[in-house]
């Protein structure tokens, strides 16, 4: 396992503080604020661990009220709302400088049979095709905002193998196109041993799943983002259903799509197969995507 991703599980190993509260440190982010999919996973952790065993997420939704520091600690206080025969529902409440950051309320079920269908896997390169973001950073160094950019980029995403199907938005900026997105993405190394845990492996994917959900927003009106600055965004709300088992350490498509912007917010939905065509997880989340200031006056 890659020290990178070390430094990840260790990140959302949260300490117990006392019962139903825990907390959690943060780790360096792109931009000057905690990065959304680190706080939703933590707050995910902080849940699982007061739910029964056997049980798995099946969903969550989550809102973003304000940006989270990070360098200061987290709390995460857990709420046991119900404790049901098959369901289990819990909140969480995430909370720096003694004011709430984060919200989730999070739902979760024991196994059982039941019918089953799904859509089809949309059609894919095979990732070991595409370039990796050591590989495709360099090509692009001239159009980030800051020479700094691709290396705080590769640092915050060093822990996740995280490869675009065609190039991502600060990557053609200019050119609007379909908005679409996929990413094939999995862990940077193996999860073994005790590690090897279904609830290691759902937190893992929330976390990589606020990454690139937006991009399919940012495409549609021929915007960079923030690394080109010709966005300014933050996500609001998000929202995960886990339909069937997968591994964060194996190859997962992370496919894409904006179904609309407008009033200063963009929708992006996403559904994650795994390798064999199996929909795993399916996301929806919106986010404030505004045009610069000063972009607004010269307009």
């Amino acid at each position: 396992m890659s020290h990178e991703l070390t430094s990840l599980v260790r990140l959302l190993d949260l300490e117990r503080v006392e019962q139903d509260i825990y907390r959690g440190d943060s780790r360096e982010a792109v931009v000057p604020r905690v990065f959304g999919g680190q706080v939703a996973a933590q707050a995910l952790v902080a849940a699982c661990r007061t739910v029964p065993e056997g049980r798995l997420p099946h969903s969550l939704h989550a809102y973003f009220l304000r940006p989270g520091d990070p360098g200061a600690p987290i709390v995460y206080t857990v709420d046991r709302i119900r404790d049901g025969r098959s369901f289990t529902t819990r909140r969480v409440v995430a909370v720096q400088h003694g004011q709430p950051i984060f919200h989730l309320s999070g739902s979760f079920q024991t196994y059982e049979e039941g019918l089953e269908h799904q859509v089809p896997m949309p059609e894919a390169p095979d990732p070991g095709t595409l370039p990796t973001a050591e590989d495709m950073m360099p090509r692009y160094e001239e159009l980030f905002r800051g020479s700094d950019v691709p290396q705080r980029l590769m640092k915050a995403r060093a822990a996740v193998d995280l490869r675009y199907v065609r190039e991502p938005p600060f990557a053609s900026a200019g050119e609007p196109r379909e908005p679409r997105s996929q990413v094939w993405f999995r862990t940077n190394g193996k999860l073994d041993g005790e590690l090897d845990d279904p609830m290691l492996h759902i937190c893992l994917a929330t976390y990589v799943s606020d990454m690139t959900l937006l991009d399919s927003v940012l495409l549609a009106h021929g915007r960079g983002g923030w690394a080109v600055g010709d966005v300014v965004g933050a996500s609001l709300d998000h929202a995960m259903w886990f339909h069937r088992p997968f591994r964060a350490d194996e190859w997962l498509l992370y496919d894409q799509v904006s179904p609309t912007s407008q009033g200063g917010r963009g929708l992006g939905s996403g559904r994650i197969f795994t390798r064999d065509g199996r929909l795993a997880v399916s996301v929806i989340q919106e986010g404030v995507v505004r045009v610069p200031r000063d972009e607004k006056r010269s307009g």
